[in-house]
């Protein structure tokens, strides 16, 4: 069978660059633009709303969010920024994340209790953190227990989860970590066992053991929750010491070592600098390899005139390209990789969240139930006690 590629629509969202060439253009700009909101007047709405809420709405921005919701927001910044940003405003009521559920899972775990976390749609989800579920890792901790090695494993969670299994990590003595601090993580939980659990990235786990730690490959195992007994043998568990949970993220796990080798093909003085989320090769091929923060950071700092592939979320690289007119900053990849749950919080949703806070309506509430939320926070707390 012969797929004939469709034509563009206004719509559609496909190759990006504008060119000619669509096999070999890269760039941060798309033909799809997603169309305008039906009502005209919704920035006006959300500033009105706003301003009669005043210093009792906090809103919170993460770098993945459309430019539309960014400019209203207060802070912006990554999941566990923003989480710990909100728990200093104690001052403030009402805290309006604009990211995805677990993000609010973890403000509403930080924050107060007389304060409320607000995420503007409910579907706005992610597809990692929905890859480990609680029943699953309880059963894999029963399987590590059957082969003997339960009691020298240290769980260690990516922010990237859900409450429930941030939960079960503080239960079995483990902490949550994120991209920026995911090296001093691992080191904290081998002087506490021989073994680390490490959920739900299987890619962040890897790269940071084997390139910041010096572990061997052979010394990773991917535990796959669809697989009996993960798919491992009780000697393979016995002979690891990262066991990594069988998950990934949507966005980043799209970034492949070819893509590497033909932006370098096309851009000679090209720096390539991609999130450790991204596949080991890729990380491999990579210049720079570094959280959010760090990748924000970095072209920041960037001299005039450098060349720049960044393998991370687009909305984030087309904002730094528009920030940095004066550096060349193309996506890595040639087709269209916006975080699709990220993008659910959209305008219209914001608007309705702040207008009904307004009305003294609480809607789109997240609510972790209080046993969840304690031992998620003893988790929280481990990694905020990291040196």
């Amino acid at each position: 069978m012969t797929f004939t590629e469709p034509a563009a629509t206004p719509l559609a969202l496909l190759l990006l660059g504008q060119g000619s060439d669509a096999a070999s253009e890269r760039g941060v700009d798309c033909p799809g633009e997603l169309p305008p909101a039906s009502d005209p007047h919704l920035v006006e709405r959300a500033r009105t709303a706003l301003d009669r809420l005043g210093d009792r709405a906090f809103v919170l921005g993460h770098h993945y969010q459309r430019d539309e919701v960014i400019q209203f927001a207060d802070v912006t910044g990554d999941s566990f920024k923003l989480a710990r940003d909100a728990a200093a405003r104690p001052d403030a009521e009402f805290v309006v994340f604009c990211g995805v559920h677990f993000m609010a899972e973890s403000a509403d775990i930080l924050t107060t209790a007389d304060q409320a976390v607000i995420l503007p749609d409910l579907a706005a989800g992610c597809s990692m953190a929905d890859m480990a579920d609680h029943q699953q890792v309880v059963e894999a901790w029963d399987v590590l227990r059957d082969a003997g090695v339960a009691d020298v494993t240290v769980p260690i969670t990516y922010m990237n989860s859900s409450a429930a299994i941030k939960s079960f990590t503080g239960e079995h003595g483990g902490a949550v970590c994120t991209s920026s601090n995911a090296e001093r993580a691992l080191r904290w939980a081998f002087e506490h066992g021989e073994k680390v659990l490490f959920l739900p990235d299987q890619h962040l786990g890897r790269n940071t053991a084997v390139l910041e730690l010096g572990i061997g490959l052979d010394e990773c195992v991917v535990y796959n929750p669809h697989k009996r007994d993960g798919g491992l043998t009780p000697q393979q568990l016995r002979d690891a010491k990262m066991i990594l949970w069988r998950g990934h993220c949507s966005v980043h796990g799209r970034f492949t070592a070819d893509n590497v080798a033909q932006v370098r093909r096309r851009i000679p003085d090209v720096n390539v600098l991609v999130h450790p989320e991204c596949r080991h090769d890729v990380v491999l091929g990579a210049d720079l390899v570094g959280s959010t923060e760090f990748i924000i950071k970095t072209l920041d700092a960037a001299p005039a005139g450098t060349s720049w592939a960044v393998g991370t979320e687009l909305n984030l690289v087309r904002r730094l390209a528009d920030r940095h007119p004066d550096k060349r900053i193309v996506f890595l990849e040639k087709t269209v990789c916006y975080c699709s749950t990220m993008n659910r919080i959209d305008l219209p949703h914001l608007v309705r969240s702040v207008e009904s806070l307004a009305r003294g309506e609480v809607t789109n509430r997240i609510v972790v139930e209080p046993r969840i939320a304690e031992n998620a926070r003893l988790a929280l707390d481990r990694m905020l006690a990291l040196p």
